[in-house]
């Protein structure tokens, strides 16, 4: 997993959103929980927008959230599998390499027949039927590694999908197959309507658990440029950092309300709610 709305104020105590007061009461516009248990639903009540991975919550428990006021967005690995899930063993044949610094995930081929139904017709499909809201779409990363014709038309037919499902889709990360649609004169709303992009400030320390640090130049000017090309397509824009420094944090912040991005940051890179 790695795995968000304009914001004046960021708060700064273990999870960091984007501190403002919603029309419907709430404190905070977006909060990002992929780590998150039904049971620790009232830790993120403040949100107003939650991501989870609703795969392990009931259509009772969407029910009340929404019954709460919350948009729920659900994540959706569309691009590798990852061993701890159910349906590991029956496609694990689809797999292609080792995810690096996720020992337990593997790519897969996204342009497998039998890939796209679970992915569509199962997954996706039931988290329709549970209320979910939006996806919050993971691993189209796959088309960096593999940039094939086969795996961006893959990829482009399950966005689509998802989108003719009714679904609000934020693509996280992607910034390959992104500019590949750009490039190509793609209509862009067509397959999704918003991209997360990670660490464009802050910078993941994979050697030490929890551990971050401030963002490569090079790196981080590379984000910016691309989340503003991006943005000029009228597609919505989310950060997702990870970081404890306030300095940062500051920074994170005025950028987002100057250029009317939405972000998100968390202290820990599991994104439990707390």
């Amino acid at each position: 997993m790695r795995k968000i709305i304009v914001c004046l104020l960021a708060v700064i105590v273990v999870l960091t959103g984007c501190s403002v007061k919603t029309g419907d009461g709430f404190k905070y516009k977006y909060g990002v929980f992929l780590g998150a248990e039904p049971e620790d639903m009232d830790a993120v009540s403040q949100y107003e927008i939650i991501v989870i991975d609703a795969q392990y919550f009931s259509r009772k428990e969407i029910a009340e959230l929404k019954s709460e006021g919350h948009t729920v967005f659900s994540y959706i690995n569309v691009g590798s599998l990852e061993e701890f899930r159910p349906y590991y063993d029956d496609y694990s044949e689809y797999t292609l390499s080792v995810y690096e610094n996720w020992e337990d995930e593997m790519w897969v081929d996204v342009s497998a027949p039998e890939w796209q139904d679970l992915i569509i017709d199962d997954l996706a499909a039931d988290l329709k039927d549970k209320g979910v809201d939006g996806l919050f779409v993971d691993n189209v990363d796959v088309y960096y590694h593999y940039q094939t014709e086969e795996v961006y038309e893959a990829l482009s037919y399950i966005l689509k999908s998802f989108k003719d499902m009714g679904f609000y889709v934020s693509i996280n990360g992607g910034d390959t197959f992104v500019t590949e649609c750009i490039d190509r004169g793609e209509p862009v709303k067509s397959m999704f309507d918003a991209v997360n992009q990670e660490t464009v400030f802050s910078k993941i320390i994979w050697e030490e658990e929890d551990t971050f640090s401030v963002q490569d130049d090079a790196e981080n000017e590379y984000f910016l440029d691309y989340l503003e090309r991006v943005h000029k397509e009228g597609i919505d824009v989310y950060l997702l950092e990870y970081t404890t420094d306030k300095e940062l944090t500051k920074e994170i912040e005025e950028y987002c309300a100057e250029n009317g991005y939405f972000f998100y940051i968390s202290k820990t890179l599991n994104l439990e709610a707390a």
